[in-house]
């Protein structure tokens, strides 16, 4: 059963109004600063947490209030992903999955967010390539009948290519679902290059994650640092061709510390965008 808050909070309708969005990784000061300095929206981790969904409508009570303290326009949900599969083939898993995914948007349709952004769930060594997009697709398109309020993306975290993501999208065909490449997920733990992910996935982008890492290490330690661009060796020349490309793409920075943003927005703004 979903927890409902009774009524919407919403103060956000120019949400869509906005291309780049920070990551509430920093603290409210720091993004109430960070935000004033470059006019970007907020992309929050709040309703990732199984605990603060546990208590919904008082989790949306109250970040709205911090979203007030942070004064930015345009909203964005990063929603749950820890020990969630979409594509699961267990029952009991699917619904611990549905509930909360339904959770998020619930918080989304509140807060008069944009976007959702979803993890695909791919856990490598795991799940089997084969087939995963078809179950994928068939889990999207069921809960799209009933949260088709808010745009959902589905974002790559673990995945080893990016061509079945591509087939997710086709496959489930609904207006309101797209997708949200990482490029340091695709650097660090994905087994084509960079530049494969974003020729792949660039006609089905509605939004995009940027930040640096040093990617896969000759001892296999694939670190997800969460740098400033620049910082780390990520492809940026096809970060910045991408964004480009995908001029309707939003952006999301994922750093950090605010210095790190700061760098990050500089660097974007430095190429042209």
């Amino acid at each position: 059963m979903l927890f409902r808050a009774a009524a919407p909070v919403c103060r956000r309708e120019t949400a869509m109004g906005n291309r780049m969005y920070i990551s509430h990784l920093l603290t409210d000061e720091e993004m109430r600063e960070v935000c004033a300095r470059t006019g970007a929206g907020v992309e929050s981790i709040e309703f990732s947490i199984a605990e603060n969904l546990d208590r919904l409508p008082e989790t949306i009570k109250s970040y709205d209030q911090r979203l007030s303290f942070i004064g930015a326009e345009g909203l964005i949900l990063h929603g749950p992903f820890l020990d969630l599969v979409p594509s699961t083939w267990d029952r009991l898993v699917e619904d611990a999955t549905r509930i909360r995914f339904g959770q998020c948007c619930e918080a989304a349709k509140a807060l008069g967010a944009s976007k959702v952004v979803f993890h695909t769930g791919f856990i490598p060594n795991a799940n089997f390539v084969m087939g995963w997009a078809e179950r994928q697709a068939d889990f999207f398109r069921r809960f799209l009948e009933k949260h088709d309020s808010v745009e959902i993306v589905m974002e790559n975290m673990y995945d080893p290519y990016a061509a079945p993501l591509a087939d997710v999208v086709k496959l489930v065909d609904h207006p309101g679902f797209r997708l949200c490449l990482d490029f340091g997920h695709a650097h660090c733990f994905g087994l084509e290059p960079v530049p494969i992910w974003a020729r792949t996935l660039l006609p089905y982008l509605s939004h995009v994650h940027v930040h640096d890492n040093h990617g896969s290490h000759d001892d296999h330690d694939h670190r997800d640092e969460h740098l400033s661009l620049g910082a780390g060796n990520v492809d940026l020349e096809t970060v910045i061709r991408t964004i480009k490309e995908a001029p309707e793409a939003t952006v999301t920075f994922e750093n950090n510390s605010a210095s790190d943003v700061l760098a990050s927005w500089a660097f974007l703004k430095e190429n042209g965008i």
